[in-house]
């Protein structure tokens, strides 16, 4: 298991910057395995804590995700840069950190396969429609291309895409399935179409790389 500071969901691909040691383990270990399709691990998102130290996360979601190491990049210090891609969703039933990487006991959980009417099809494209107008308003880019069809992924494409809190994150990946996704992800997106409207100089992710200041 590697805890992130992050929620990933189905789909995505992040680059990362493994340097503390159980996770230089963790990322050994996986290349010892033949053959890469079976290079895969857990993550789960840190609820409170931090990614690395010697306290570390102390408290973690129990819904995560799996991932496939796709590519690495052993650097002279012994620290990698990888590349994961998130698989399906798991459930963390105990975290076990007396080996040389945390190791955890999970379970599957399958997304639920409940049809998704039309209407919520169509809002959840709509707004998308209009928040990505937006950002090209503003000069700036959605970084997605043409909408997938099937629900599933639609859901979890807007998910990805949209400017979320953590907590916010972790509730979409937690949904049942693509309808309660789509709907949550639905209303997420107007509050944040709102907002943009309030202060239309930013969206919600470019205040948030703005450096703090005291001042």
């Amino acid at each position: 298991m590697f805890p992130l500071n992050a929620v990933l969901f189905p789909g995505m691909s992040i680059p990362l910057r493994v340097f503390e040691e159980r996770y230089r383990a963790l990322v050994a270990h996986l290349l010892e395995i033949e053959d890469p399709v079976d290079r895969v691990f857990g993550t789960v998102g840190i609820r409170e804590g931090y990614e690395v130290g010697d306290h570390g996360a102390q408290s973690l979601y129990r819904v995560g995700v799996r991932v496939r190491l796709t590519e690495v990049e052993a650097r002279p210090d012994g620290t990698f840069d990888i590349v994961v891609v998130a698989l399906d969703r798991i459930g963390l039933d105990r975290l076990d950190t007396s080996g040389d990487f945390p190791v955890g006991e999970v379970h599957e959980l399958p997304e639920a396969t409940d049809g998704v009417s039309e209407e919520v099809l169509e809002q959840a494209r709509a707004t998308f429609t209009a928040y990505r107008a937006m950002l090209a308003d503003l000069g700036l880019d959605a970084q997605v291309g043409t909408l997938p069809q099937d629900p599933t992924y639609l859901s979890w494409t807007l998910a990805a895409t949209a400017p979320l809190p953590m907590s916010e994150r972790q509730e979409l990946l937690e949904a049942a399935d693509a309808g309660e996704r789509l709907v949550l992800v639905t209303d997420l997106l107007r509050h944040e179409l709102r907002a943009m409207n309030v202060i239309a100089s930013l969206p919600a992710t470019e205040v948030a790389r703005t450096r703090w200041s005291p001042n």
